[in-house]
């Protein structure tokens, strides 16, 4: 999660991410890894990661599969791993019964915003900050 956001954000500290992940890591909230098997390939380590958990739609009051994270890691982006990957969560998500699966991105990430867009993820809302550090 730390390696992802990082990328995003080079100049920002993300040691808070780790109460994150204690907060909200459980049975219910699986993670899962994808190891490149390459050919005569040894194990190596993990090339990426999905980490999905439940969300409320605020209009219909369905649970529902959230992605809470994805990453893969840049020498093996674009073969395909990522849209595997949703592919693989969005038929976890079925089979528990799910009838929507959501997911939050940064628009500063135009690289996971057209995987999704490829994949028919379409914007419901946006979530809309104000800073209130000079607030007076």
């Amino acid at each position: 999660m730390q390696q992802t956001y990082q990328e995003l954000f080079p100049q920002q500290d993300f040691t808070h991410l780790v109460a994150t992940v204690e907060q909200y890591l459980s049975p219910h909230t699986p993670l899962w890894w994808v190891d490149y098997l390459g050919a005569g390939a040894s194990p190596q380590l993990p090339i990426g990661c999905v980490w999905v958990g439940n969300a409320i739609d605020q209009v219909q009051g369905d649970r529902h599969a959230h992605i809470f994270l994805l990453y893969v890691v840049p020498e093996h982006r674009r073969r395909g791993v990522g849209t595997a990957v949703i592919k693989y969560v969005e038929n976890w998500a079925v089979q528990r019964g799910d009838r929507q699966i959501g997911l939050q991105v940064f628009p500063s990430n135009p690289t996971a915003l057209n995987l999704y867009n490829h994949l028919g993820y379409q914007t419901q809302s946006l979530w809309m900050l104000k800073s209130l550090h000079n607030h007076k």
